[in-house]
């Protein structure tokens, strides 16, 4: 091998190997379908979910109109895991206002007596602190709307809702008496109007249906407590679990499934999760997507 031939090849190889180490870079930073974050800081861990699909800017624009829909449905303290948690909340509207967002509403339509719901979940106090405007649901905003469901036709839902320019669901992980599980699906009962109590004869095909027409920009699951039992109101803080993780995504469906594995369930284990998947609203099989679990 003389000297010309020799550096020929050592080129080459030198060449290979950066291309090998920027392909890992790029796979490295290719967006996940969905991000899985643990650690002690709640608002952290929030902020890491999202920076790793992309960052808040990749969701919201200068001007958006957001709503954020948790779940405070309950008169419980956050403690008690019922109800979203509130630094999670508010950790997401200041990432939306940051992000030049015009405005940020937050609300629910509660179980329990809403302005002790608003008040007992901290989540009024915690947005409110962060810029967001936290209403009540006014029941003249509820408006007909078609579904044409396999359940549901039609139904009132919250008209805040369709009107905004991005919708940000953050729902906590749960048990549920009759759904086994709720959480993101299951959230978009708090923008049904009406006797929602109908929807229980049918309840997984009703729920895939209301995901059908509500399609959020992004999804953000709370598990930092997760509460195994009793659910979905609780109150016994020995049926709540600290897990101090969030998990983000764009896919209801993908994130519903993993939710299901906190709880030692899989995605098919639920009928709604299972319906919306048999739709090809989302993908149920975990195998198939591409997680990030990242750990501070």
């Amino acid at each position: 091998m003389n000297r010309r031939e020799f550096v020929r090849l050592t080129a080459a190889g030198i060449a290979g190997l950066k291309m090998g180490a920027f392909a890992q870079m790029v796979m490295a930073r290719e967006i996940p379908d969905l991000a899985v974050v643990e650690g002690s800081s709640h608002s952290k861990i929030t902020e890491l979910a999202i920076d790793a699909l992309g960052g808040i800017r990749s969701f919201i624009s200068r001007g958006d109109i957001v709503v954020i829909k948790p779940n405070m449905a309950w008169d419980r303290t956050p403690e008690q895991a019922a109800n979203t948690n509130p630094v999670v909340v508010a950790t997401v509207v200041r990432l939306c206002l940051e992000a030049g967002a015009k405005k940020v509403r937050v609300f629910d339509r509660t179980v329990n007596d809403p302005r002790r719901c608003y008040v007992q979940s901290g989540i009024m106090e915690a947005a409110k602190k962060e810029g967001a405007e936290v209403i009540y649901v006014d029941h003249r905003r509820f408006k007909e709307m078609t579904i044409n469901g396999e359940a549901i036709k039609t139904w009132p839902l919250y008209t805040e809702v369709f009107e905004a320019d991005r919708v940000i669901n953050i729902p906590i992980a749960k048990h549920h008496s009759l759904a086994k599980l709720t959480m993101a699906m299951k959230n978009w009962m708090g923008i049904m109007g009406g006797s929602r109590r109908q929807i229980h004869q049918r309840l997984d095909e009703s729920l895939a249906d209301l995901a059908m027409i509500v399609k959020p920009t992004l999804t953000i699951l709370d598990a930092t407590r997760i509460l195994l039992r009793n659910g979905p109101q609780g109150g016994n803080p020995e049926d709540v679990k600290v897990l101090n993780t969030v998990i983000a995504g764009i896919d209801q469906v993908a994130v519903d499934s993993y939710g299901a594995t906190l709880f030692g369930m899989k995605g098919e284990d639920l009928g709604y999760v299972r319906t919306a998947a048999q739709r090809g609203m989302g993908k149920m099989d975990l195998s198939k997507i591409l997680i990030r679990k990242i750990k501070l």
